[in-house]
């Protein structure tokens, strides 16, 4: 046995490291590589830090396609606002939060169909929302005039709390 195995730190003590250094999502597959052991366990290492930051100020963050990442719990996100100075900053406006609802419940959309469902143009609400990193061009339509396509982005998930869009409360709940 080598002296280097003797003092290796624990896979999971390895794994949080690459997600508190990783500047975005990373996929399972990547962490596993980098750590030489299978993705079913980074799966299971995932559950358990999944289960101890439940007790902490700390969450990972699900993206489509198995990748994850660490982020602050969404119960301190005043906190975190107030002491990164960002409070003033992340207000959305009416007319912002009525397009992102729109885009987050029917994307793909494109912009007249946002203004349709509002009744008004939303150029600006988009750009807000475009310039915040909530939403994201996906494509363009093929049909006349080519119209760009809209979505939610995961930091559309991370800034409120979601895990996955099928987190967002039910349209059908609101109606009843």
């Amino acid at each position: 046995m080598n002296d280097d195995a003797v003092h290796a730190p624990p896979a999971i003590v390895l794994l949080e490291s690459l997600l508190f250094v990783a500047s975005g999502p990373v996929p399972t597959t990547r962490l596993a590589t980098a750590l030489e052991v299978t993705p079913a366990r980074i799966e299971g290492l995932l559950r358990e830090l999944e289960t101890e930051y439940g007790r902490r100020g700390l969450r990972l963050q699900w993206s489509s396609g198995g990748a994850v990442q660490l982020t602050t719990a969404p119960e301190a996100s005043a906190v975190v606002e107030r002491f990164l100075g960002l409070e003033t900053t992340t207000r959305l406006s009416q007319a912002a939060l009525e397009v992102l609802a729109i885009v987050a419940y029917s994307q793909p959309v494109t912009r007249p169909q946002v203004d349709q469902l509002r009744g008004v143009n939303s150029d600006g609400a988009l750009r807000s929302l475009l310039s915040k990193g909530l939403i994201e061009e996906l494509g363009r339509l093929e049909k006349p005039g080519r119209p760009i396509i809209y979505g939610t982005t995961p930091d559309f998930l991370q800034s409120f709390g979601l895990s996955a869009l099928t987190d967002m409360p039910s349209l059908d709940d609101e109606e009843e």
